[in-house]
């Protein structure tokens, strides 16, 4: 699947974002009030398409944007609407925490979820 065919998730019931809409060099150009915002931006979308699980690109930025400081990577016991929710790593090279075969596994577990 190319970028560019990303809704196309939706016929497989899964929505992947990033909470924050526009890039930056890195995540500390974004305030606590731009995680905010995307997070209700984001909630509005899932409101909207409903997918049955929404993947969340970026551990910190969920925890910020919806207010979960405890929050791991994986499925959440909360969810948005009636959403299942993950958390995933954000795959950006800059986020030297996961390496490729951690990622790989892990969209993979999203994968397993989805079929499910």
């Amino acid at each position: 699947m190319l970028p560019f065919e990303e809704r196309e998730l939706l016929d497989y019931g899964l929505g992947i974002s990033n909470v924050v809409p526009h890039a930056t060099a890195t995540a500390a150009e974004l305030t606590k009030e731009d995680f905010i915002a995307g997070g209700r931006m984001l909630a509005s979308k899932v409101k909207k398409y409903q997918p049955r699980i929404l993947a969340v690109l970026g551990v910190g930025a969920y925890r910020t944007a919806f207010a979960n400081p405890k929050a791991v990577i994986g499925e959440q016991s909360a969810r948005i609407h009636s959403t299942r929710v993950w958390v995933l790593p954000n795959p950006s090279g800059l986020n030297a925490n996961y390496q490729l075969p951690d990622l790989v596994r892990l969209f993979r577990d999203l994968r397993e979820a989805v079929k499910k």
